[in-house]
């Protein structure tokens, strides 16, 4: 176990408190329940596990329950679509930083069937909590322009765009009460309304640097962030909206992607320049381990019975290329031991980034950010199709997406 950095940028906040729920728009069914709707038994998860297990994580008020303690993706599972989500055609959305557009991917003929321009520099798209809308976030670098694009799922076109102040990416709060916009730039978190995305207040990080991506505690209380240019990561309260504290990575120092593990406690953090993953305790918001994957670790998904996941390893420690790297590759981890259990080189070399793995988990889908490429890489064998799209695609969204809700990024779904 290495030493805790853990630093107060403010008194330490006691995870106390309760905001006021609201009933989210979807939680068990295909309708939208009351909070006092029963939760639905007919899953195959609720049959499994015992009743006190679904009752035994205490959540935020307003978010759906947590059916398996042990598995907070047992309702990701392959297969299980909402009824309205099941109605969307099956797309890949990819976001293309400096051709400012979005392309469309049919993944059944691997082909390019649209595109469409967005606001400047979209990074991510990025699912809502109700799984009804997409948004390219549009984070306008060095500018004032930032917007977000929504996305009809039914139709796969944009709508017109809502002016937000620099949107790098884009969370949802467990409970469905606010998107949370992931100021890079600003070193803010701006919690807005989920659908007008009208402002209900900020939270401050001044020492996250580059604080751009982030997973949520099982409970939903608490939100872990990372620090791309600061080597750290940045713990929130979620409920009372502050600032927890700091906690200083070991070695490398450009935290990327974070992954909360099945058990909903664990944090899995990829560091582009330790070319690994850091493991870190949330509740004691301590590091506890480090497994090794390839150059340039950037993007974690897990596997749709989550028992492994995926990472992608973009090959490089620079932040803008090279193209067709050598060394970009994906590794395998499984949860149980975390150890790397596969490791799949990128053919003729390439630069896999951001993306998630297909309904079925038959395809982890990745964006090829230094190669104007994706990659759609089957999950059993490690084959790769690979797919021409525009210049710098980022964080691709696939579609449909199993689950209840989104918490948000490119799909995390719960």
């Amino acid at each position: 176990m290495t030493k805790n950095r853990f630093l107060t940028g403010a008194a330490v906040a006691v995870l106390l408190g309760a905001a006021a729920g609201l009933a989210p728009a979807w939680a068990q069914t295909g309708t939208a329940p009351t909070q006092a709707a029963p939760v639905q038994a007919a899953s195959d998860a609720a049959r499994l596990v015992p009743a006190a297990t679904a009752s035994a994580v205490q959540t935020i008020p307003g978010m759906p329950p947590v059916i398996d303690a042990r598995n907070i993706y047992s309702e990701a599972r392959a297969g299980n679509l909402n009824p309205e989500v099941a109605k969307d055609p099956a797309r890949v959305y990819v976001p293309n930083l400096r051709s400012n557009d979005v392309y469309v991917i049919d993944p059944t003929t691997m082909k390019v069937v649209d595109r469409f321009p967005v606001g400047k520099s979209p990074q991510h798209v990025v699912p809502s909590w109700d799984m009804r809308t997409l948004w390219a976030t549009n984070n306008a670098e060095g500018t004032t322009e930032g917007s977000l694009t929504p996305i009809d799922l039914r139709t796969g076109k944009p709508g017109a765009p809502v002016p937000v102040d620099d949107p790098y990416n884009m969370y949802f709060t467990p409970d469905g009460r606010s998107a949370i916009v992931v100021a890079e730039a600003r070193k803010r978190l701006d919690f807005r309304d989920p659908h007008s995305m009208q402002m209900q207040g900020s939270v401050e990080a001044p020492e996250c640097r580059g604080i751009n991506h982030a997973a949520f505690s099982i409970d939903g209380r608490y939100a872990i962030f990372t620090c791309e240019f600061g080597g750290m990561l940045a713990k929130v309260d979620t409920v009372n909206r502050r600032l927890i504290g700091y906690l200083k990575l070991s070695k490398g120092g450009m935290p990327q992607d974070i992954l909360t593990a099945p058990n909903g406690r664990t944090f899995y953090v990829a560091d582009m320049h330790a070319d690994g993953v850091f493991i870190v305790d949330g509740d004691t918001f301590r590091e506890t381990g480090f497994i090794p994957t390839g150059v340039g670790t950037h993007g974690i998904y897990p596997s749709r019975d989550a028992k492994f996941m995926y990472v992608a390893n973009r090959g490089s420690h620079k932040v803008h290329g090279p193209r067709h790297s050598k060394e970009g590759s994906v590794s395998v981890i499984d949860f149980a031991t975390n150890q790397v259990v596969k490791t799949w080189p990128i053919p003729g070399g390439g630069s896999p980034d951001m993306g998630n793995v297909s309904e079925d988990g038959k395809l982890l889908w990745l964006s090829g950010r230094f190669d104007d490429v994706v990659y759609a890489i089957d999950t059993n064998t490690g084959a790769m199709t690979i797919i021409p799209v525009g210049a710098e695609p980022h964080g691709l969204t696939v579609w449909p997406q199993p689950g209840r809700y989104s918490v948000g990024h490119t799909g995390i779904t719960r």
